[in-house]
């Protein structure tokens, strides 16, 4: 396989700790360089990762076949569309935008120019988790729960101010929704209670007629963070721990993958389209929690 070159937007911790050091690592991608709207951050960062740093993003993207973005949704879903139309591939955090807006004029974007997209849901790259969904496929499964708690927003690098303002529905939610879709099939329907910046709680009705739970919290203090979820069918039960689900072979198979789907253009099932259809459950679950704020 082609090595694929890759530059790398933003600076900050996620950059730092994942997506500098996965795409610099190889082999499957090169690192051809950082930009940052912070250009001393950007140059302190390529200089970690021995690469360079762009003073313009335009110059970046002409040294580069793909892209991945590392900063708040609304950058992401702005500078990213602008990457599509240069006929870069993507590799998008997740929310892939901050509004529904914004995700729809992204996955336009992407869908217009052709190019492939891959949405950086962790979980789902974790060989713990895809043996659970095998699993789950099996059961016959009625329906389910799953959770998400952390303190990520009491305090650390992770409480940035988009996560402060929108709390966990519009952080956790994307993972949380995303594996139970994936056990019990596409999410029709959503209902709200509680509260993001507390504890909040999703009724998730899936085509099929499958019903399921989720519960979200970024503010508890509880070290460290806790995930999961429990599937039920009529034949059993299948069950899995996030918590510890994402280590270095969960980040070296979203690599390869990524690398693959934009050396051979074949869609990924975790595109950006996959991500407009979190975003809209997200925002509708949102619009139910403020109404009633």
């Amino acid at each position: 396989m082609t090595v694929l070159d890759v530059g790398l937007v933003g600076a900050g911790p996620w950059a730092r700790f994942v997506h500098g050091p996965t795409l610099a690592a190889g082999p499957e991608t090169h690192l051809v360089g950082v930009w940052a709207r912070r250009p001393n951050a950007a140059a302190e960062l390529a200089g970690t990762l021995g690469t360079r740093a762009f003073d313009r993003y335009e110059d970046m993207l002409d040294a580069c076949s793909a892209v991945a973005f590392a900063v708040p949704p609304a950058v992401q879903a702005e500078l990213a569309v602008t990457a599509a139309q240069a006929g870069k591939a993507l590799l998008l955090e997740k929310p892939i935008a901050a509004d529904l807006a914004g995700a729809e004029r992204l996955a336009d974007a992407t869908a217009a120019a052709g190019v492939v997209s891959v949405v950086v849901l962790t979980w789902r790259y974790a060989e713990v988790v895809r043996s659970f969904l095998r699993d789950v496929a099996a059961l016959e499964p009625t329906g389910g729960f799953a959770h998400f708690v952390s303190g990520a927003l009491l305090g650390g690098p992770f409480a940035t101010p988009w996560r402060l303002e929108r709390g966990a529905l519009l952080d956790l939610g994307p993972h949380v929704i995303d594996l139970l879709d994936a056990a019990l099939g596409p999410v029709v329907d959503v209902r709200a209670h509680g509260a993001s910046l507390g504890w909040c709680g999703l009724l998730l009705e899936h085509a099929g007629g499958h019903v399921s739970e989720a519960s979200l919290c970024a503010t508890a203090k509880v070290e460290p963070h806790l995930a999961g979820a429990s599937v039920f069918g009529v034949r059993g039960a299948a069950r899995v721990d996030c918590t510890t689900a994402v280590g270095a072979d969960a980040i070296a198979t979203l690599r390869r993958e990524f690398a693959e789907a934009a050396s051979t253009g074949a869609p990924h099932p975790l595109d950006v389209h996959h991500g407009l259809h979190l975003q809209r459950l997200i925002i509708a679950a949102e619009d139910q929690l403020n109404s009633r704020a």
